[in-house]
């Protein structure tokens, strides 16, 4: 890995010495105390288990603050601990892990003469432990794994933009570059607009491959360095300009590759992701998000219906004549089978660029967050809006800002010590020194304050806590410039970034200050107006702020209810046990949220226990309908309707857009049903309310389904077919026998099961419509087949297994509350054998939603923090209270069904993700 530690940035000082290093007193913690002493501590064990129940990691005796969640502890000790498990070498306590990476940054910042003195760097050092034992802030996932750990290259960014070449050297170097990242755990984007099309000639002589066709080599590398040295997916992004001539192929390539998933899915290949051999381990573009790059001109083409012209790579000359219109519509079909391409607005992205005289903006990360020039890297940390709020349950912005000139150093002490893939990023990352401030849990935040997130109200007090941070991110970067001097390429961008300064000052004047959002309003105003008049004075030592990313893994090591700029998933959630299992919980935003909208406690009692036992709020009879919406999720509850329209996700985006440097990571997802013309909507809204970057998800545009087989024993060991032939047991000629009325999306049946003397079942009887029609022949057909089955040994279970889950028409809402959703006919005959047939262990495999006698105790503290505890008498609980995507991938690590997180996938089991670290 290259590394770059010179201090180059130029300083243009006023002619008096200006002062050697920032000045740190202590505001979190008392003076002369250690920040450890000031937090309880105790001993837990680490373990994740895998939806099997199968113990995938395990560690005993880990010291952890004791106000850190199982869940939080889980994931921090296997992902971020260093050491091979066993050995001295192996850390066992959060102290150490926090020390690793706090020391070596107190290290690197005194080399640096970052602090004015000793004392300084000592007060600075003990805030940020502070900081992050306590789930105010964490960095970015490489920061955790490599910073400090010896022998080990200090990577410390999870997001990079490469460039690339129109030579066949520079095309093979990409491939290389994107490797070493992908082997670090990094993401990375790259814009192949500069490749020359497959529709021009190649010097000497013949027909250039173009874009797509190299495309598919990478995307092809990406997944054999997924597959040979991690379980999960590479994280990816590539982006062509709506000019370049082989648009239209870069539009459709990925849609088409899905319509070969489906057709090997038809042919009998495994639907599954992360299935060697399956369907989507068979087709190209799996690792990769496209994004389609789109001028102001070509947008104004489309609403004009008028017609647009690709345009050579080589010489600039048009070559093909679209009307725009029909690209905007093959863009948004594409979209509609297979959530890409995404889309990026070059012209707003180019008003926003702080150094345009250093280069363009031509590419993202590949969760869009990270907006900048090629060959650029991005350290990523975040804050945890819910611990910036006061007893009262207002934010607190002096708090907040006091954390950010902390974590803001931290990154920028990063820069110039940590190790870059290649010498170009080295070299541009000291030069522009960008960096990624961002938050998480801004749903929380908003529903605890009785603000819901589809409102004007809640996306006011969003836009002016997102222009408190990046205005005071900057007003850091300014005093670091004072004795640092500014980055390097800032004297030849000073008009331009006081220019872009100023947009951001205008936009928080142009909030309304009325209402709830009123004094975090007047702050964000006051913090522009003091890094306006810094950066006039002293310049910025930093290129780019703040970026809002999706918080996936770190997100879960602070205990955040939401991520980045998500609302919240759903009200009713599970918490992990310290002795293993869950208990369901009802999220504690909502007992805060029913005090701020003026309920008493008896209500709020009330509310709480009848979304435990509906996992809804809606028909709670002591709630006002005009209150429903501040309790809207991203996604429906199980026994609900509600949930935020697509249109409230890209509003809450753009309100935010303007006070943030780079963009945000988040997908809008639309329902089933969307059409092709209500994701060109969404697009045309985005580009409208001047969003930088936008990417949508139609739920169940895929056609994978996670998949559960059983071929072991409970010991672990294979299961070994009986010699000889199989015997038929029949049943009695008379028997006891259940049956069952059913309803799938309106259509009725009824199944009666016969059993032996030992209640075991052995046929199966399946009535649907009427005699003779198709589906009736059909299920009396399996129910035989079934039946036979049964009486030749076959283990129920292994059916079950093999059955449940699969996908086809008819499915959706049942009247079954303990299977509420079922993606097939068969799918709720198997879930449903399984309620009745199989022991607890076995129903959670399937996802079967046990109802278990809860006793509710509402404890009301002194200071009225409500909290609720569930107990359940004996058994497990489901942890699905709300309807996620209906093909959202098994998590690689541990096989538990992922959750959507901006662009990716995280796991709420083992804390894994899709995308970026």
């Amino acid at each position: 890995m290259a590394k770059n530690v010179a201090d180059v940035a130029a300083s243009h000082q006023e002619p008096h010495v200006a002062p050697r290093g920032l000045q740190f007193g202590r505001y979190f913690t008392p003076a002369e105390t250690h920040a450890y002493d000031l937090i309880e501590w105790e001993r837990r064990t680490a373990a994740i288990t895998s939806e099997k129940g199968v113990t995938i990691f395990e560690q005993e005796e880990i010291e952890v603050p004791r106000s850190w969640s199982q869940l939080a502890l889980n994931v921090v000790a296997q992902k971020y601990f260093r050491g091979h498990q066993g050995s001295p070498e192996r850390e066992t306590s959060v102290r150490q892990l926090i020390d690793r990476v706090v020391n070596t940054l107190g290290e690197w910042g005194r080399r640096g003469e970052y602090f004015r003195s000793e004392q300084d760097a000592k007060n600075w050092e003990e805030e940020l432990r502070w900081l992050l034992a306590t789930q105010h802030a964490s960095f970015n996932s490489p920061v955790w794994f490599n910073l400090g750990v010896p022998n080990r290259s200090q990577q410390g960014s999870a997001c990079f933009i490469n460039s690339v070449e129109d030579t066949m050297e520079s095309i093979l170097e990409l491939v290389k570059t994107e490797g070493m990242l992908f082997k670090f755990g990094s993401g990375t984007g790259t814009n192949l607009s500069v490749l020359r099309s497959s529709k021009e000639r190649l010097a000497g002589g013949g027909t250039a491959s173009g874009p797509v066709s190299f495309m598919r080599g990478y995307d092809s590398f990406a997944g054999s360095i997924k597959s040979g040295g991690t379980t999960r997916r590479a994280a990816k992004m590539v982006i062509l300009n709506g000019d370049h001539p082989d648009v239209r192929e870069f539009i459709a390539c990925k849609a088409d590759e899905e319509k070969k998933a489906w057709a090997l899915i038809d042919a009998g290949y495994e639907a599954g992701f992360n299935i060697p051999g399956g369907a989507y381990d068979s087709v190209q573009f799996q690792n990769a998000n496209h994004s389609l790059r789109l001028t102001d001109e070509f947008m104004e083409a489309v609403e004009n219906d008028t017609e647009w012209a690709t345009k050579a790579v080589t010489d600039g000359r048009p070559l093909e004549k679209h009307r725009a219109r029909d690209l905007w519509r093959e863009t948004a079909e594409a979209a509609w089978i297979c959530g890409d391409p995404g889309l990026q607005f070059d012209t707003t992205i180019q008003q926003w660029n702080c150094v345009p005289n250093t280069g363009r903006i031509n590419a993202t990360n590949p969760c869009s967050e990270f907006v900048f020039l090629d060959d650029t890297a991005c350290n990523l940390l975040s804050l945890n809006l819910m611990k910036f709020q006061s007893e009262d349950g207002t934010f607190n912005s002096q708090r907040f800002e006091k954390a950010i000139d902390i974590c803001f150093l931290a990154q920028e002490i990063i820069v110039s010590y940590a190790s870059y893939p290649t010498p170009a990023i080295a070299a541009n990352s000291e030069r522009l020194r960008p960096l990624g401030l961002g938050y998480a849990n801004l749903g929380a935040l908003l529903m605890s304050m009785g603000l819901a997130y589809d409102s004007d109200e809640g996306r006011r007090y969003a836009s002016a806590i997102t222009g408190i941070m990046t205005a005071r991110a900057y007003a850091q970067s300014a005093r670091m410039a004072e004795v640092k001097g500014p980055f390097a390429e800032f004297q030849d961008n000073r008009s331009e970034m006081l220019r872009v300064m100023n947009q951001h000052r205008g936009a928080a004047y142009a909030l309304n200050a009325a209402g709830a959002a009123g004094i975090p309003v007047e702050a964000a105003r006051a913090a522009w107006d003091e890094t306006v008049k810094l950066g006039e004075k002293h310049g910025y030592r930093n290129a780019q702020a703040t970026v809002l990313a999706p918080t996936g893994t770190i997100g879960l090591m602070m205990d955040c209810d939401t991520t980045g700029i998500e609302p919240d998933l759903a009200l009713v959630k599970y918490k992990r046990l310290v002795g293993g299992g869950m208990l369901k919980i009802v999220n504690g935003t909502v007992p805060q949220a029913l005090r701020k909208l003026g309920y008493d406690a008896a209500q709020t009692k009330a509310v709480v226990k009848y979304i435990d036992e509906h996992d809804t709020i809606e028909g709670a009879p002591e709630l006002a309908d005009q209150h429903l919406k501040v309790f809207d999720c991203a996604f429906k509850p199980l026994n609900g309707q509600r949930s935020i329209k697509p249109m409230g996700h890209v509003r809450m985006m753009a309100a935010v857009q303007p006070f943030i440097s780079g963009s945000q990571s988040k997908t809008v997802n639309l329902p089933h049903a969307a059409s092709a013309e209500d994701i060109a909507d969404v697009y045309l809204q985005s580009w409208k309310l001047g969003l930088k970057c936008i990417a949508i998800y139609r739920d169940g545009c895929k056609r994978s389904q996670p998949l559960s087989t059983s071929s072991q024993n409970q010991d672990g060991k294979a299961k070994v077919p009986a010699e000889g032939r199989p015997i038929r047991r029949r049943l009695p000629d008379e028997r006891q026998s259940l049956t069952h009325k059913f309803d799938v999306a309106g259509h009725e049946g009824y199944i009666t099961v016969g059993m032996y003397e030992d209640g075991a079942p052995g046929e199966v009887f399946i009535t649907m419509a009427k005699e003779g029609s198709t589906i009736s022949g059909m299920m009396d057909a399996f129910a035989t087949q079934t039946s036979v089955a049964l009486q030749y040994g076959v283990p129920m279970p292994v059916m079950i297994n093999k059955f449940s889950h699969m996908r086809f028409e008819p499915n959706g809402f049942t009247k079954n509350p303990e299977i509420p959703i079922a993606k097939s006919i068969i799918d709720y005959i198997f879930r449903w054998l399984a309620t009745r047939f199989l022991n607890a262990e076995d129903q959670d495999a399937v996802g079967i939603v046990r109802r278990q006698p809860v006793s509710l105790e509402i404890e009301t503290p002194a200071n009225a923090e409500l909290k609720l505890v569930a107990k359940t008498n004996g058994g497990t609980t489901s942890n699905v209270t709300f309807v996620v995507n209906a093909d959202a991938p098994s998590c690689a690590d541990c096989g538990s069904i992922t959750v959507r997180s901006g662009s990716c996938y995280k796991c709420l089991n083992c804390g894994s993700t899709t995308g970026c670290s």
